[in-house]
């Protein structure tokens, strides 16, 4: 059996593709906050990021396709491991349940991955692609003149003058509505759940967490997870406090 076959026929392997893949996605979902949070700062700030985004071109949708195949992989190794611990445990069910030493993260893994899973074709249809904004502000995205330099680690990579799509505007547009943002820190809230019991596990898959230190391993997972929910709360919950508008109207407000 050659490596790639090991990986994706036996148990063992497929921990493993699971583990590999939640530390991809782990590594997407904190960059993609960090770049979020940039929506407290200037315009041009996260205005920039994103045509920064745009402007990698085949190289941006390399990332997007591997992001989706290690999605696509995540979930499937996930779901083939659950059937094949329900055949385990045969068509008798156990009298006792024991689950004492199960963490609640650890029970829902399951259901909080498909709700993460619909929040993230949502997220993709309202942001990246559009399609779930409200028609008038889809049919007239406004744009924005960056009105000083993008860098990235010192490089400039948008300049001065580029008229860009306003994403400020967008996402302060897109979380104006209650229900869409209350969906948002609900699923997100399930995500930051999710990712409890998978930072756990992934060290425990790899081989890198041990008895001497599971509790230290414990208190960061807890602790990363309550600042990644705070920092995805803080970007709605702004926008519905009045601290983050869209342009035009912060414009007419002033």
């Amino acid at each position: 059996m050659n490596l790639v076959g090991y990986f994706f026929r036996s148990s063992i392997g497929r921990k493993i593709l699971m583990a590999a893949t939640g530390a991809i996605l782990i590594g997407f979902v904190v960059g993609h906050l960090v770049g979020n949070l940039q929506i407290f700062s200037h315009p041009d700030k996260i205005n920039g990021y994103a045509q920064f985004l745009h402007q990698l071109g085949p190289l941006l949708w390399v990332a997007r396709i591997g992001l989706l195949v290690a999605v696509v992989i995540h979930i499937w190794a996930a779901t083939v491991l659950t059937l094949e611990n329900k055949r385990a445990r045969g068509p008798v069910a156990y009298g006792f349940k024991h689950t004492i030493r199960a963490t609640l993260a650890s029970r829902t893994m399951r259901l909080t991955g498909y709700v993460v899973l619909a929040f993230i074709v949502y997220h993709l249809a309202h942001f990246t692609l559009g399609a779930a904004q409200s028609g008038t502000f889809k049919a007239n995205l406004p744009k924005y003149t960056m009105a000083q330099d993008y860098a990235v680690a010192g490089f400039p990579v948008v300049k001065a003058g580029t008229q860009v799509d306003d994403v400020y505007s967008m996402v302060a547009h897109g979380f104006q509505s209650p229900a869409v943002s209350l969906f948002y820190i609900v699923a997100v809230g399930l995500l930051s759940f999710h990712l409890l019991h998978g930072f756990d596990s992934l060290f425990q898959t790899l081989g890198w967490r041990s008895h001497r230190w599971a509790g230290a391993l414990r208190a960061v997972a807890v602790a990363f997870c309550l600042a990644y929910f705070a920092g995805n709360l803080a970007i709605p919950g702004a926008v519905l406090a009045g601290q983050v508008k869209p342009r035009a109207v912060a414009a007419a407000t002033r």
